[in-house]
């Protein structure tokens, strides 16, 4: 069986095997043990199996990712979503689709202390949805912003994948959670501009003005966000400062947020045992995602095909744009079919490599940061766009009596704003880098 033969028969196992709602990690596993015995054999497997789950886990910067998780818990279970969305209610609710923006700017918010896509739009939803409709939004326009803001759960530090990315690329996590920020915040005004435009060229999904029973700043909206405010100070101050490392920066922002759901008086015992029983949940499905993307990607790599595939690309004297452009593009398509985690744990071996070796004019540390920006940037493509759209689907399924086409309709502005985000960061990588120089 040649090399070629022998890839596609491992993809279409695993993109089989997912086809019948077998679960990601199982999938990956399962594909990757059958190319990795038909290569080399049953013991060789065993033998990579009894080292490489250890060699993955025992490292220490793994421990940032049930870290932070368990910090946007806490965020979660405290309540803190509805202080961000009454106080960005008010500062917003003097604008046509004020409701929709301040929504917006409540995930934005919230993500800077999450670090999950869905757990961004599930909270602010459950918050946020039933004022939309009270205001008379639309079924489209509240669930597709809703479900667009839902990405800037990782599109702003701290942000998961982007953690992932950093320990598959051996990059600094201070260094990429500083290039994430103003192409985070772009994204939160560029989803605001989508709104502003949608709610005038097509009326009707929200109304003129908001009511006169809208929000007011006071001084009580200015105390429910600060908690937020001095959290994200003490974490990313303290990381930037030299005080803590990133995941002694996770830890302490766990604890702030913590303290913060405490002094609400919104923690009980029950929500403190869901949210300790949640993230062990939650890593634990990344961690298994972890150990099906090592192993299809070593049967991937016994194969030697992503290595010529690095060289035929080199090969055609495409400009290194293009190829990055043509790699963000695979990560559109791939969206469709796969989650941000495992697009990640499964390419990015196979990519990272051959962007490396392209010359962007620009020191290799600046290459590998600004490339996991823009890998960051796509893979949101796949929480909005059909036919997965997880996004959509969580934000959906909490909209009783929305139709899922709807939906999807909704978030199409949100997917152009996606676009020239993607298309201006791609082009002018100095917007991505410029906070990173001045990090020691």
């Amino acid at each position: 069986m040649s090399p070629l033969v022998l890839t596609a028969l491992i993809f279409g196992i695993m993109l089989l095997l997912m086809a019948i709602r077998t679960p990601i990690a199982i999938s990956m596993f399962f594909a990757g043990a059958i190319g990795y015995v038909l290569q080399a054999g049953w013991l060789p497997l065993a033998n990579f199996l009894n080292t490489q789950a250890f060699a993955r886990f025992a490292s220490y910067d793994l421990s940032v990712i049930p870290l932070f998780i368990l910090m946007g818990q806490f965020a979660t279970q405290g309540g803190i979503s509805k202080a961000l969305f009454e106080f960005a209610s008010a500062v917003m609710s003097r604008f046509r689709g004020g409701l929709a923006m301040a929504a917006v700017m409540a995930c934005a918010a919230f993500g800077a202390i999450c670090g999950s896509s869905v757990a961004t739009a599930a909270t602010i939803t459950s918050v946020a949805l039933p004022e939309m409709k009270r205001h008379g939004y639309s079924g489209r326009l509240a669930t597709g912003t809703l479900a667009a803001g839902g990405t800037l759960g990782i599109l702003v530090p701290p942000s998961v994948p982007l953690v992932i990315y950093a320990i598959l690329a051996e990059q600094n996590i201070a260094k990429l959670f500083a290039a994430a920020m103003i192409p985070g915040l772009i994204a939160m005004l560029g989803y605001m501009v989508a709104i502003a435009i949608y709610v005038r060229l097509v009326p009707g999904h929200a109304p003129d003005h908001d009511d006169d029973d809208a929000p007011r700043l006071t001084l009580q909206s200015f105390g429910g966000v600060a908690p937020i405010a001095v959290i994200f100070v003490i974490v990313f101050g303290g990381i930037y400062g030299g005080f803590f490392t990133p995941t002694e920066g996770a830890g302490v922002g766990a604890a702030s947020t913590f303290l913060a759901a405490l002094l609400r008086r919104e923690m009980t015992w029950r929500k403190f045992k869901h949210c300790f029983y949640a993230t062990a949940e939650g890593s634990a499905m990344i961690f298994m995602i972890f150990i099906g993307a090592d192993l299809m990607n070593s049967a991937l790599a016994l194969t030697q095909v992503p290595a010529q595939l690095a060289s035929v690309v080199g090969s055609w004297g495409l400009s290194p744009v293009a190829v990055v452009a043509a790699i963000l593009l695979f990560y559109v398509v791939l969206g469709a079919v796969m989650d941000e985690l495992s697009m990640i744990l499964l390419t990015i071996p196979i990519f990272f490599p051959m962007v490396m070796g392209l010359d962007f004019g620009m020191p290799r540390e600046s290459v590998a940061i600004w490339f996991g920006i823009m890998v960051l940037m796509t893979v949101g493509f796949g929480l909005l766009a059909p036919p997965v759209g997880l996004n959509v689907y969580v934000v959906n399924g909490m909209a009783k009596g929305v139709p899922i086409g709807e939906s999807y309709r909704g978030v199409l502005p949100f997917l152009v704003s996606d676009t020239l985000r993607t298309l201006l960061l791609l082009f002018f990588p100095p917007i991505s880098l410029w906070l990173v120089q001045y990090i020691g």
